[in-house]
């Protein structure tokens, strides 16, 4: 029997990914077709061109960042992908984060969007001790926003600071100076454990030829003053001097499988399985109508090896689902809220999506279970937050949710979180959003993350613009505030796209949900490369 909500929900999710797909395509493109030309023209590669010839081909990979700078900086013609590529993937068979600047874009120039960027690729290698490759080609700060970037403790400089501690961890880092290279920025590739420069194209000096000539009045051209034979030959600033960018990468290969072998975390990881039921029924299963209930182990078992899913404590707090499951071979414990009205043993009706008293309970439990038997924990938002009025609020809402928040923040095991549907207010942060560190967090194009639901918060600002209208003496008709709600309403709710999150980097990226096993895998194979130190101490935990 056909089931028509199926293939609507089906149709429209295909919509959304091809969608997805076409605004990757655009900045994927950098600069664009001209610009990628003009670097064609001098002899180099472009930023993914070099990143494809350096990675195992047919070896998953992981882009982080793609939606950087999204629709941000119009006034000086934007800045795609932040002008920076960062992608997780392969060398030799050893996982590696790559970055490598866009020259394409503002010639490789940091917007303050690259520089947050930068750093969110230096944060994955250093909790994961993974090793990191910097593809340089860069003009520096970009001037006009300057500010933005420079001084601050989350600016330019943090970049050079996490260099130095990440070397005294133990975690290698290789830089190829591929094009420009100057002032701080020329810090980067020296402070890294080993420095590549490509002849005629490479260089590297803290002032360019120009400066120098108004600074001091020497003249010098760029190549003489900090091109590879300088540096290779005289100043030994840099350890390798190559050809062109193909033998460049292929030295950086070379070096990367000489590397020995790290000390594991120990995940459990058996012989992957693929799910039972169809992966691809996740597109009719999950609704487009964000309000719709749905059952939410539909969708666990399209993503879990065998869709074999060990339930915890399946009768107690049922607005949320925990239990143990694999992905891609991988043990997991997955947390994810339920989207079906669930009726408790009292016969008491709880709404899909909201959390209650006994669930946070149970996934402050779940959560540290997991983190005693060094399981890593998966959490799959659909969450419009914890339940509130009076009956909560007197049975202790805040405590319990504190309780759920307490483990998650303190929790030792990695963490990933998949933003699937409604990530809204402080249900975003007790199923570990982005403030919560969790090693990579993801959405699929049917996420919404605010601080509550469109139409709840378009009241509530309505409500502040009228009484300040009023407070001022002026009458608002019915017309003017319904024009004034659907304002106020579009705002919020563009707000509210996965794509305005991810351009801010509050999110790493925007996936296919076909990709949420690989995603999860990938980042579970990183974390199995940094050791668990720290003990697991959840504090004061009020019960």
């Amino acid at each position: 029997m056909m089931d028509i909500e199926f293939n609507k929900n089906e149709d429209r999710m295909k919509i959304m990914v091809s969608d997805l797909h076409g605004k990757l395509h655009t900045i994927h493109k950098g600069g664009g077709d001209q610009k990628i030309k003009k670097h064609h023209d001098r002899g180099k590669l472009t930023a993914r061109e070099r990143i494809e010839k350096l990675l195992d081909p047919n070896k998953p990979q992981q882009e982080i960042g793609a939606f950087a700078g999204y629709e941000m900086y119009k006034e000086y013609g934007g800045c795609p992908g932040g002008g920076v590529v960062v992608i997780i993937g392969y060398i030799h068979d050893k996982q590696v984060i790559v970055v490598a600047n866009d020259a394409t874009v503002k010639a490789g120039a940091w917007f303050p969007i690259t520089g947050k960027k930068n750093l969110r690729a230096q944060e994955i290698s250093i909790e994961n001790k993974i090793p990191i490759i910097y593809l340089v080609d860069s003009a520096g700060v970009f001037l006009p926003l300057q500010d933005e970037i420079f001084p601050d403790r989350e600016h330019f400089g943090r970049i050079f600071r996490n260099n130095a501690v990440m070397s005294s961890m133990g975690i290698p880092q290789i830089a190829a100076v591929m094009g420009s290279c100057v002032a701080g920025g020329a810090y980067l590739p020296i402070m890294s454990d080993e420095a590549l420069i490509v002849k005629k194209t490479g260089t590297i000096f803290l002032a360019g030829s120009y400066l120098v000539k108004a600074a001091i009045g020497e003249d010098i051209d760029n190549e003489t003053l900090g091109g590879s034979e300088t540096h290779c030959e005289i100043s030994g600033v840099t350890d390798y001097e190559c050809e062109n960018d193909s033998e460049c990468l292929e030295t950086i290969r070379d070096i990367v499988e000489k590397f020995g072998e790290t000390q594991k975390a120990g995940f459990s990881r058996t012989e992957p399985i693929a799910p039972k039921l169809l992966e691809s029924e996740i597109y009719g299963t999950l609704p487009f109508d964000r309000a719709k209930p749905y059952e939410s182990k539909d969708i666990i078992k399209r993503l879990v090896d065998d869709s074999k899913f060990t339930e915890y404590k399946a009768g107690f707090g049922k607005s949320i689902l925990c239990g143990y499951a694999r992905i891609d071979g991988w043990s997991v414990g997955i947390i994810m809220n339920q989207r079906k009205v669930v009726k408790t043993k009292k016969g008491e009706m709880h709404f899909g999506g909201v959390i209650y008293n006994d669930s946070a309970d149970k996934s402050a439990r779940f959560i540290m279970a997991c983190n005693q038997k060094r399981i890593p924990l998966v959490f799959l938002h659909d969450v419009t937050g914890f339940m509130v009025g009076s009956r909560s609020e007197h049975a202790g809402i805040i405590k319990d949710g504190a309780k759920m928040v307490n483990a998650m923040s303190n929790s030792v095991v990695p963490k990933f979180s998949i933003i699937i549907g409604n990530s809204y207010g402080a249900g975003n942060y007790a199923m570990c959003g982005k403030a919560f560190d969790p090693r990579l967090i993801v959405a699929w194009p049917t996420a919404k993350i605010a601080v509550m639901g469109g139409s709840q918060a378009a009241k509530v600002l309505l409500q502040i613009q009228v009484g300040a209208k009023k407070a001022k003496g002026e009458k608002v008709s019915k017309e003017e505030q319904e024009k004034m709600l659907k304002k106020i309403k579009n705002r919020y709710d563009n707000q509210t796209k996965p794509e305005y999150a991810a351009a801010r980097l509050w999110v790493d990226a925007i996936i296919d949900p076909l990709e949420t096993r690989k995603v999860i895998s990938m980042g579970i194979d990183a974390a199995n490369n940094s050791p668990i130190e720290k003990r697991f101490n959840p504090g004061v935990i009020q019960t």
